[in-house]
């Protein structure tokens, strides 16, 4: 049975919840904050990526989830350089603003985690190459 009526919703729906079930796991049981997170690491990410790379990535996102991706995108605009682990981790907390307080590079592990799952080994390796090593830590390095 269909929730909205139309099979594209229905679909986006159900694997936005898949991804939010997955970062739960480690932010906590509030669907709010999953989200939340999802959408400043995502941002987070897609601003420290040539736009090319950057919008291969977005085209492999849920249709739900390309939107907090696309939120606030200014393709035109060049970020400032982000060299290291803390300086990404900066960024993401930034972006979650007021939420409460959380283990933020934990939390962006959880959301590399399901980009591991769920977007193609191809472009994942495009992504990975697009950022400096430290960064790149962050998807497998120690907890």
């Amino acid at each position: 049975m269909s929730t909205t009526g139309l099979a594209v919703f229905d679909k986006t729906l159900q694997t936005t919840h898949i991804w939010l079930d997955e970062v739960m796991e480690t932010v906590g049981p509030d669907r709010h904050m999953p989200w939340h997170v999802l959408g400043a690491v995502l941002r987070t990410l897609r601003d420290r990526l040539p736009i090319e790379v950057a919008a291969h990535l977005g085209a492999q996102l849920p249709l739900l989830v390309r939107g907090t991706y696309y939120d606030q995108f200014r393709p035109g605009h060049t970020p400032e350089r982000v060299r290291t682990e803390n300086e990404f981790l900066t960024y993401v907390a930034s972006d979650l603003g007021g939420a409460r307080p959380i283990n933020v590079r934990e939390a962006t592990r959880s959301v590399f985690a399901v980009l591991d799952h769920y977007v193609t080994p191809e472009q994942l390796e495009k992504v990975k190459r697009a950022l400096p090593e430290p960064i790149r830590k962050l998807w497998s390095g120690p907890t």
